[in-house]
């Protein structure tokens, strides 16, 4: 499975840079950005990108370190009903406490945090004499009756001019939040407003990284993006704007076209005109440009998409998903041309199950070789195909064993006799742990746990739903899982 890049990171960071630079001098010196997605961490856009690192994001933004500082807004709502990052398993308001250490970590400067939407949530009041305990800046937001439509309201002194003015320092704010709803385009508008009123003059644009505006609307990459969201309704389409104003047809996603009349509205109220004649128009994307080889990201996108496929009926099967998700995923399928035959290790791990009749792990190894793991007395298929694994990239026969049936029985007796486990089997974290004991002594186990760097981005797939410390142990990999619906055994309640 060797590894091939389609996607110049370099060239990204430079010419993304450059096209943020242009567009605060486009208004005068004063930006708003509106920062869509991840900043860390975007694994989605480096699966799908090949060459694209995680933390490009950060990247480009420490070009612009000097310019920028950070607006972090989240919805006092969501504060109120302990909103949860479905992705990360914390709150809202504690995400943008991690937030503002990841920023500061990288030398970015967070000027302030804003509670949109705040009505006197008691929840709100607590976060915000937390934040400023902590010495942060925190800003009010209220609610606007008729928001979006009645403009006339909205952009008045009832509307966006009760809402604080942010105290900004730097030519580049950039708006980012814990996730969507946090209020990130309105708190850029009201910003727009306060300027405005005070004779000052600033803009406002958008990054999304998907869909990726300059590329055909079915192209695998954007139907990725479809097949990421598919949970949120979220729909790539032609932007009609941008086709009337310019006779060029561009992509762009079904809120952003359905909003953008209010947008130009309200930007026509504000500043005398709007600046954009489509939602294309107001985004700052680059990724489109810096695509090296149509073919790579394509194979990649189409990787994606039946991976996503695969975690929604995963979910579906957890009772966390529903069938219209599931049914909107076959149609991208079926529009990517692609099924779930393209992932070898399904077929190599349904037949390694069909053979022994339990379930099996296959990793598709960076050498092309698909090694399988199956369950034994002493560990389960994820642990046994982790060690097979790092044994076929260290060359190690298969035959020796890299932990000791005498390392192992301990902690199956610890597991079972003492911390109250039924289970006695080693699970992957289990296993990795106990080679590493072993590595201290042995150098056939000091030799194969080198090796566990390579199996970051190597495709896995389990004939069941993995439990949550394989999950995890796999995900800390970077390894890219996808499982069988279905639970090893027929219990109702699964950890």
């Amino acid at each position: 499975m060797r590894k091939y890049v389609g996607f110049d990171n370099q060239k990204y960071l430079e010419t993304q840079s450059a096209r943020i630079r242009e567009r605060i001098d486009q208004f005068g010196g004063k930006l708003y950005l509106e920062f869509g997605g991840k900043l860390f961490d975007d694994y989605h856009a480096s699966r799908v990108l090949p060459g694209f690192a995680p933390d490009s994001k950060i990247r480009m933004l420490l070009e612009l370190k000097d310019s920028a500082e950070i607006v972090i807004p989240i919805n006092a709502s969501a504060i109120e009903q302990n909103k949860v990052r479905g992705d990360l398993g914390i709150t809202y308001d504690d995400d943008v406490l991690r937030l503002i250490d990841a920023f500061r970590a990288e030398g970015l400067y967070v000027g302030s945090v804003v509670i949109t939407q705040y009505a006197g949530q008691g929840a709100a009041d607590v976060f915000r004499r937390r934040l400023e305990h902590l010495g942060v800046k925190v800003y009010t937001h209220y609610p606007i009756e008729g928001y979006p439509h009645n403009i006339t309201k909205i952009v008045s002194p009832e509307g966006y001019g009760r809402n604080d003015f942010i105290e900004t320092t730097h030519p580049l704010v950039v708006v980012t939040a814990p996730g969507p709803g946090s209020g990130k385009m309105a708190t850029c508008l009201s910003q727009l407003y306060h300027h405005f009123e005070r004779g000052e003059t600033a803009g406002y644009a958008k990054f999304e990284t998907f869909p990726i505006w300059n590329l055909p609307l079915k192209h695998p990459v954007n139907l990725a993006y479809e097949a990421a969201t598919a949970d949120l309704n979220d729909v790539n389409m032609i932007d009609p704007f941008h086709l009337a104003a310019y006779g060029e047809t561009t992509v762009n996603y079904n809120r952003d076209v359905e909003i953008f009349p209010v947008l130009q509205a309200i930007f026509e109220k504000i500043m005398g005109k709007c600046p954009y004649k489509s939602p294309t128009d107001m985004g700052v994307n680059m990724v489109g440009n810096c695509i090296v080889d149509d073919d790579v990201v394509c194979e990649a996108s189409r990787q994606e998409i039946v991976r996503r496929y695969f975690a929604a009926l995963c979910d579906q099967r957890k009772g966390t998903c529903s069938d219209e998700t599931v049914f909107k995923l076959e149609l991208l399928m079926k529009q990517a041309s692609v099924t779930p035959a393209i992932r070898p290790v399904v077929a190599r791990a349904a037949q390694a199950e069909e053979e022994t009749g339990e379930p099996a792990v296959c990793i598709h190894l960076p050498n092309g070789e698909l090694v399988v793991g199956g369950m034994s007395e002493l560990m389960g298929p994820a642990a046994a195909a982790l060690l097979n694994a790092v044994k076929s990239l260290a060359h190690i026969e298969h035959a020796r064993h890299l932990v000791s049936r005498e390392a192992i029985e301990p902690i199956q007796s610890l597991k079972t006799k003492y911390l109250g486990g039924r289970n006695p089997r080693l699970h992957s974290d289990e296993i990795l742990i106990a080679l590493a004991i072993s590595a201290a002594t042995d150098e056939y186990a000091a030799k194969a746990m080198k090796k566990l760097t390579r199996l970051r981005d190597c495709e896995v797939h389990s004939t069941v739903i993995l439990g949550v410390q394989d999950a995890a142990t796999y995900n800390r990999l970077g390894m890219r899982v996808t499982c069988t619906p279905k639970y090893q055994s027929k219990n109702l309640f699964h950890k």
